[in-house]
């Protein structure tokens, strides 16, 4: 069967049965899980299905919904304490500056930064500052800008704007999805301005997500995979993704 053949019955088998598994149609193809996501990827640019955790839906049956954040902060808790607590070793020497974005993994990493490391912080994070605020060793700047009641994130031109007056050392980033075809995206384009600009004002740039977001796309890409220099992610990464990532140049850190 061509490729074309099989994307076609892909999306037939899954306007079908409504949602179907990576796995599943993986088997019923007898192709590997990768062909299966760079199918899928294709399915999706053409409109014909929408990529979700783990597998795929009908394009006309979802609607992107972005979730909260008190509902992602409670999703793979385990593994995100581990990739912020693996993400400390990517911190510049004392007295660096780091920029924060916003994300539940980001903030768990804010929590977690030595009190004997000296360092300016810059975000556009609400909680992430709440939780920097008054600490001795941080010489904590928040960023202006419209807050989103979704991230409680700073957004819109005034942030974007002091982002791009930045030059920091270090940038940790979250990202809603990470792929290969698509780069580093998520759901809204004002998250997706800031944290564009947030890779430009960084000399390195290191992704904290964790292995639920690997080879998934959302709708506005705000990086590709050669603008980040490492990606911290927990040990579920699946083999392929790995290879393929770090074929496009990145450093992969497990937790």
């Amino acid at each position: 069967m061509y490729a074309e053949e099989r994307q076609q019955a892909m999306a037939q088998l899954v306007t079908e049965h409504g949602r179907l598994s990576v796995a599943a149609i993986a088997e019923q193809f007898d192709v590997t899980t990768e062909t299966v996501r760079r199918d899928l990827s294709t399915l999706e640019r053409m409109g014909l299905v929408r990529r979700v955790h783990g597998g795929a839906v009908p394009a006309s049956s979802l609607a992107v919904i972005e979730s909260g954040l008190g509902e992602r902060d409670q999703a793979n808790t385990t593994q995100k304490e581990l990739i912020a607590k693996a993400a400390l070793d990517q911190l510049p020497p004392p007295g660096g500056t780091v920029l924060l974005d916003a994300g539940t993994t980001t903030s768990r990493f804010a929590i977690m930064l030595p009190r004997d490391h000296r360092l300016t912080v810059i975000t556009h994070a609400v909680p992430v500052a709440a939780r920097l605020a008054g600490l001795p060793q941080i010489d904590l700047h928040l960023l202006p800008g419209r807050v989103r009641s979704t991230t409680q994130a700073a957004v819109g031109a005034d942030t974007v704007t002091a982002i791009n007056r930045l030059r920091v050392d270090v940038a940790f980033l979250g990202t809603n999805g990470i792929s290969v075809e698509h780069g580093l995206s998520t759901p809204d384009p004002d998250e997706a301005a800031v944290k564009r600009a947030i890779v430009g004002a960084a000399r390195r740039v290191v992704c904290l997500t964790d292995s639920s977001k690997a080879g998934t796309d959302a709708s506005v890409r705000f990086a590709a995979l050669d603008e980040i220099d490492v990606v911290v992610t927990d040990d579920h990464l699946p083999v392929g993704d790995r290879v393929a990532f770090e074929v496009a140049g990145l450093e992969v850190v497990t937790a």
